[in-house]
């Protein structure tokens, strides 16, 4: 790679006229107001060499443009060096890319283990919506770029599917159901269940309101309203292995998977493995045991177990009621435990969950340290804000949610009225259009979501998401069938290697150093776990692509062959950074 030739070179210079040893060379890529392909931060090596940067930077410029072959130019702007890269290289570098699905590994090492993705991992008591979508678009993206980055991955989930919440949709169907089934009411399961979590709250709210009526206080009714009081009895049963309760639970679980798995595959979203709350609920309890022996954890005198996390600067934390009953903190210690025991080649783990779980994730970790594990040194919570609408917060009790479902069909209904306002869909079969608008409307969507940084909260404007120009997934995919409109007129069927005795005109340079980026930018997401920077990748090669398709003719010249050439290659990049993203790249639109 030539940034290891650059820092070979700088290092041997370095070394020969100020004998000392640098660790590293900064790179960054040259601002487009200056000439240059390639830029040095002269800034971070002054901690070496005390010298003014301006005169370092051409010390360095002179040096490598004498010894390195590829850089034919440099110039230095304060502590910047900006070096001028051969159009050979590049042209040498464009007949090497093989694009294929190893494309971006840069020297992958499965003697790291591999790496367990957690998302989505929903409650049993209503549909996904829209913050889950944000989470599964997430995992599963990360899990692609990791993958991508040549690491073994296991993609998994935990459904909660035990709990208070789990018991108020049972008994409010209990009661109010009359027997209904999700083929009786010809609706998915997910969804029913999720109507009678929302039924009990508006009677749990009226019995709340007769109690006050009749003079309890507020925190009193709330605590005896007796539908609340039926609920409670029956997650009782429940635990104690109540027949007719865990058949009722089973039953209703079941409705709710079947409706969660055509959610994920109309997503684009898939898992390797599932773990289920109502059976890990109970794992921790001997981990706790041994930690107490270890002195990682201690009694109080109530009996309860604790960690003292106070010179960690948190707090202490329960992991064992007095009682000895579990808390999640001890479920969680239990499950990562088991994960590690089901996949031993698991080295590390990522937990896509929202970031109002921040404080919860580094107690985890600090608690899995403290107890020995070798692999707690490599987990990582995936922390993510919420996603807000222009009418404002979602409220699952109270039925105000965006439905995954409703969403993902209303951005296609969208897609599909662009799509025919912009005239371009004449020779398409009715078929074909429908297939054409989902993927256009999921690009819309992922994109939307996935460009953002992974920790900064959303406002989704579904309408601003789909629109054929600037940063959305439609220009993408726009860009793209362009380029398959390209190839099918030059009758392009293969990428084939080109001569490297042309020069390079300034937009072809471009496009094939965003080409070279690629696979840094792959390992870089990966070791960020951010699909953003591929998100905005992805844009700024189409961006210059388009720049490319404006300013040069691409059919009936003398160089029609390389930038035909170019444009294929610069088409299977688009595809395979869209792939990272869960984005379909339609050939026509």
């Amino acid at each position: 790679m030539l940034q290891e030739f650059i820092t070979t070179a700088i290092k041997e210079l370095i070394s020969d006229q100020y004998e000392v040893a640098i660790d590293e060379v900064e790179f960054q890529s040259t601002r487009k107001d200056f000439e240059g392909d390639i830029t040095v931060v002269i800034f971070q090596l002054l901690k070496y060499v005390k010298t003014n940067p301006v005169q370092l930077g051409e010390t360095i410029g002179a040096y490598l443009k004498k010894h390195v072959q590829e850089v034919v130019d440099y110039n230095v702007v304060k502590g910047f060096l900006n070096l001028v890269i051969s159009d050979q290289y590049y042209l040498n570098f464009f007949n090497t890319i093989q694009l294929d699905e190893e494309y971006g590994h840069v020297n992958p090492d499965l003697s790291n283990g591999a790496v367990l993705v957690e998302y989505s991992s929903p409650n049993t008591n209503k549909p996904l919506h829209l913050g889950h979508i944000r989470n599964n678009l997430l995992g599963y993206s990360v899990a692609q770029i990791l993958k991508a980055s040549g690491k073994e991955v296991v993609k998994t989930q935990i459904i909660n599917d035990r709990g208070i919440h789990i018991c108020k949709s049972m008994l409010a169907w209990q009661k109010f159901g009359n027997g209904t089934t999700p083929e009786s009411e010809n609706i998915k399961g997910d969804k029913l269940v999720g109507n009678y979590y929302v039924k009990f709250d508006q009677e749990y709210k009226k019995q709340i309101e007769d109690l006050m009526v009749n003079g309890l206080l507020e925190e009193q009714a709330k605590k005896e309203a007796p539908i609340l009081q039926e609920a409670q009895k029956m997650l009782q049963k429940w635990e104690q292995g109540d027949e007719e309760v865990v058949a009722l639970w089973k039953k209703m679980n079941q409705w709710v998977y079947d409706g969660f798995d055509v959610t994920y595959k109309a997503l684009g979203v898939d898992f390797d493995s599932y773990y289920y709350e109502s059976n890990t609920y109970l794992l921790g309890k001997d981990v706790v045991e041994d930690g107490l022996e270890k002195g990682v954890f201690f009694k109080k005198a109530d009996g309860s177990v604790w960690i003292d996390l106070t010179d960690e600067g948190l707090d202490e934390k329960i992991v064992l009621r007095s009682d000895g009953t579990a808390v999640y903190m001890t479920q969680d210690i239990g499950t990562a435990i088991q994960r590690v025991k089901d996949n031993p080649d698991i080295n590390s783990m990522v937990y896509t969950v929202g970031n109002e779980q921040d404080y919860h994730f580094k107690v985890l970790f600090l608690i899995l340290k403290k107890l020995g594990f070798s692999w707690a040194e490599n987990l990582y919570h995936l922390s993510y804000g919420m996603v807000d609408l222009p009418s404002g917060k979602m409220k699952s009790r109270e039925g105000t949610v965006v439905d995954a479902d409703d969403l993902i069909r209303n951005m296609a209904e969208t897609a599909g009225i662009i799509s025919e306002e912009l005239g371009k869909l004449e020779d398409y079969t009715d078929a074909e259009k429908l297939i054409l608008y989902r993927q256009i409307g999921l690009a819309a969507l992922k994109y939307y979501i996935l460009k953002v940084d992974p920790k900064k909260r959303i406002l989704f404007n579904p309408e601003e998401s789909i629109d054929f120009q600037g940063n959305t997934g439609p220009f993408i995919q726009y860009t793209y069938a362009r380029i398959q409109s390209i190839l099918r007129k030059a009758s392009v069927t293969e990428v084939q290697e080109v001569e490297t005795n042309v020069n390079l005109h300034i937009r072809e340079k471009e496009l094939i150093k965003g080409l070279v980026q690629y696979p840094e930018i792959v390992q870089q997401a990966a070791k960020q776990y951010s699909p953003a920077l591929i998100a905005n990748y992805t844009y700024d090669l189409v961006k210059a692509f388009n720049s490319f398709y404006q300013n040069v003719q691409i059919l009936g010249e003398d160089k029609t062959d390389f930038r035909v050439q170019l444009a294929a290659k610069v088409g299977k990049t688009i595809k395979l950074s869209c792939g990272l993203l869960g984005i379909q790249v339609p050939d026509r639109m």
